[in-house]
């Protein structure tokens, strides 16, 4: 027990120094604890001095770091006008910028935006714009690459719906990856949302999808890098 009681302490003082989403915290606890064990595992088995528990030592510090940057969570502050734009809702990098048929929601043609999350990236959502939800709603799905079209509408996903104070709808969609297995959307239906506020959370991997009306002037290309709640993806027409 002592020993879970350090290791709680110490995961409390890291998250303080670097601030860690609370996603994490059974995750980076139950994770570096099993981590831990294998590398006593390992050092009684061969020796604490041998080539073999070295390895697995070393082994296991890249890959709980590897975690602990993941579930960094910056806090960021949008330093500009609110009206009429459309903020990044997450860190990444732009993999589609094009017009699309959105056919579960508009059932019309709208510009489609999607921010790809690598397991090196902060995966943090934030909401986009200002704004009432009109509707949160969660799919399963299958957890294909996010990276791939057809994630947008295969994947496991989470559709939030917000409409702006001049009245356009706008679709933000979480998708699932190929690692991810949990969506995590704080936003709820009825509630006014605000740039700043955290939409939620995708663990390991994942992709998020912006659908706009055709008159959105996008400010964003292919392969640009993204920071959440800090990008200008787009402006609204007046």
């Amino acid at each position: 027990m002592p020993f879970l009681v350090i290791m709680v302490r110490r995961l409390n003082r890291l998250k303080k120094k670097i601030r860690l989403h609370s996603e994490g915290n059974s995750t980076l606890l139950w994770g570096g604890l099993t981590l831990a064990l294998l590398c006593l595992i390992f050092g009684w088995a061969f020796g604490f001095q041998s080539p073999w528990f070295i390895s697995v030592l070393v082994a296991s510090t890249v890959v709980y770091l590897i975690v602990v940057n993941f579930f960094r969570c910056p806090i960021r502050l949008y330093d500009g006008n609110t009206e009429g734009i459309i903020i990044a809702p997450c860190d990444g990098k732009v993999v589609v910028v094009e017009e699309t048929d959105e056919n579960e929601y508009f059932h019309d043609r709208r510009i489609q935006v999607s921010i790809f999350m690598s397991l090196f990236n902060v995966h943090a959502n934030w909401v986009p714009c200002d704004g009432l939800v009109k509707k949160v709603e969660h799919q399963n799905g299958r957890f294909q690459a996010a990276w791939l079209p057809k994630a947008s509408t295969d994947n496991e996903r989470s559709t939030i719906i917000i409409e702006t104070p001049e009245g356009e709808e706008i679709l933000v969609r979480q998708i699932a990856g190929a690692m991810a297995r949990r969506i995590v959307t704080y936003s709820a239906q009825g509630e006014e949302c605000f740039i700043d506020e955290h939409l939620g959370f995708i663990k390991f991997g994942s992709r998020v999808d912006i659908f706009l009306p055709l008159t959105a002037k996008v400010q964003v290309e292919v392969g640009q890098k993204t920071t959440g709640n800090q990008t200008l993806i787009a402006t609204l027409s007046d």
